[in-house]
């Protein structure tokens, strides 16, 4: 496959805009999804002049997201801010889900959650989730097997 001049980056959002946006409300919830959106378009922005297509554009922005969605969770668990009133929270659920479910789904650590995130609701396969991770194909497959096993305890 061969290396060619990436899509303007208008068409680029376009058509994967809707992926990442769905794996960022389930990976760090629907109220940091838009400002996690906006951060891995940022980024990814930055650095598009840089990227050749090479029909993994896809697997590019999703790890983008991925990473994004990691440091979200690490300065989260560094110390939250309380606040004296709750913003008003955006809606974004286009498919009413468990909410019991996506709950656990929030309580897993951050690797695990974005595995897990990343295969069952993006049906990404294994070597995507790799590359998303920055890890081997067997880190990824124990990091989706381990967030598993976690939501099953928790789901009992």
């Amino acid at each position: 496959m061969g290396t060619r001049t990436p899509p303007p980056f208008e068409a680029f959002l376009a058509t994967q805009g809707a992926t990442v946006m769905r794996f960022l409300l389930v990976a760090v919830g629907p109220e940091h999804a838009d400002d996690a959106y906006q951060e891995t378009f940022l980024s990814a922005l930055r650095a598009y002049g840089r990227v050749r297509d090479d029909g993994r554009l896809d697997r590019w922005i999703l790890r983008i997201a991925s990473r994004t969605a990691i440091d979200h969770h690490r300065r989260r668990a560094r110390g939250p801010a309380p606040m004296e009133a709750l913003p008003d929270r955006a809606v974004h659920d286009p498919e009413p889900a468990d909410a019991a479910l996506w709950t656990a789904v929030g309580a897993l650590p951050a690797k695990q959650r974005v595995a897990v995130v990343l295969r069952h609701v993006l049906d990404r396969p294994y070597d995507e989730i790799a590359e998303a991770l920055d890890c081997s194909n067997d880190a990824a497959r124990a990091n989706v097997s381990a967030g598993l096993k976690a939501l099953r305890e928790q789901m009992r």
